[in-house]
């Protein structure tokens, strides 16, 4: 009798426990669902008074943060000073300080867009398909056109002109172009790999402190684990198979992961810093698949797609179109025709007849990055309203 109450109670108790867990996950479903309802075409005014105060307290954890590391902060403004004096005193050195600065800046506007890319703020801005993708293909036409890598500088990168003296036909190969464009590619590729590292340090940070960190992908990540043996759909099993080749093959598993176009490498950072996977271990593998690997397939096939015989090839192909064939080519054929006298009529005071595709692309490049902005603005007001049930929690168990 004692055994049969003793197993009714533990029953209870489970049960009780499983009606719990249930009331939990339902709760934070709702919460989620509140969140997620958050956005400036449904509550604009709400959206943006959230917004606001989200960031004034990012802004003040910054300020903590710079006050905590105040040693290093005083030496990166001591050298800033010192380069600054250099800058503006003249001298035989100020050739190479313009060097420098030219390389400085070029480098950390193609590093700023690869963190955009992937640091995740919204939905994340695709610059490889709005920056470097067109950026690689006008140097190839270029290359191309010109026959030759060689561009007058200044005013190269803003401006691709043809040099004046005449080149070999035929003297530009696959890796001519690619040696042109590895330094601007390898700096997107190393600020991509950078963006990488928050979900690793808010995940490994959570694991060594055992706080329930402020971050969706992280819940995600934990539930993932805990239903990892019921996982039927293919988007589950997939996060499974990221998540076992990042902690059983390490290093390699690593780089495998960020050497392919791979939407779910997020959570393989989350992986890394869950499991305290060291972070030159982390950062070393992303660095390499990233920044050489990846970076080099991409850039190889955009030169390939981009070489001049294809694209005459593709021109012709869009002329065999039936019906719309010919209306569809001729714009293509009047904005390659237009690039090319671009090319060798520099400095032209003429009026610039602008083509419809360059006008359209233009738009494109302005709806994308306005989405971007917006849902930053709806990421954090939907962090900030997060703030708020978090709080709305916590005075209730305190009752």
């Amino acid at each position: 009798m004692a055994a049969n109450g003793q197993r009714r109670a533990g029953a209870r108790d489970k049960h009780n426990g499983n009606a719990a867990d249930l009331s939990v996950r339902d709760r934070r479903q709702q919460d989620k669902e509140d969140r997620l309802s958050l956005v400036l075409w449904r509550r604009p005014v709400t959206t943006l008074h959230y917004f606001l105060l989200e960031t004034l307290i990012k802004l003040k954890e910054w300020t903590l943060k710079l006050w905590q590391r105040r040693g290093t902060v005083f030496l990166i403004l001591v050298l800033c000073s010192l380069f600054s004096i250099a800058y503006y005193t003249e001298g035989t050195h100020q050739h190479y300080v313009q060097y420098l600065e030219r390389r400085f800046l070029w480098c950390a506007y193609w590093v700023g867009l690869g963190i955009l890319s992937s640091v995740g703020l919204g939905t994340g801005l695709h610059t490889f398909l709005l920056y470097l993708g067109p950026h690689i293909a006008s140097v190839t036409l270029a290359a191309y056109e010109c026959g030759t890598i060689d561009f007058p500088e200044p005013p190269y990168p803003d401006q691709i002109v043809c040099p004046q003296s005449d080149s070999m036909e035929g003297s530009i190969s696959l890796f001519t172009i690619m040696s042109k464009v590895r330094l601007e590619a390898c700096m997107w590729g190393a600020g991509t790999a950078i963006g990488e590292l928050p979900p690793y340090f808010m995940a490994r940070a959570a694991r060594q402190s055992g706080a329930d960190p402020d971050d969706e992908d992280y819940e995600e990540f934990e539930e993932m684990l805990e239903q990892a043996e019921g996982a039927q759909d293919f988007v589950t099993r997939a996060k499974l198979g990221v998540q076992h080749m990042v902690q059983k093959v390490g290093f390699f598993g690593i780089l495998a992961c960020a050497s392919i176009p791979n939407p779910l490498f997020d959570l393989a950072g989350i992986t890394c810093g869950h499991f305290l996977v060291p972070f030159w271990t982390f950062f070393g593998a992303t660095l390499i698949g990233k920044a050489i690997i990846k970076m080099h397939i991409q850039k190889l096939f955009v030169i390939i797609t981009f070489s001049k015989h294809i694209v005459e090839q593709m021109v012709s192909l869009i002329g065999s179109v039936p019906k719309l064939g010919p209306s569809l080519q001729k714009p293509f054929s009047q904005y390659l025709e237009a690039q090319r006298n671009k090319l060798h009529h520099a400095g032209d005071s003429g009026p610039a007849q602008e083509n419809w595709l360059s006008w359209v692309f233009e738009k494109v490049v302005l709806v994308m990055v306005c989405y971007f902005v917006i849902s930053i603005v709806n990421s954090m007001a939907q962090s900030y309203a997060k703030r708020l049930q978090q709080l709305r929690h916590s005075e209730e168990k305190t009752k």
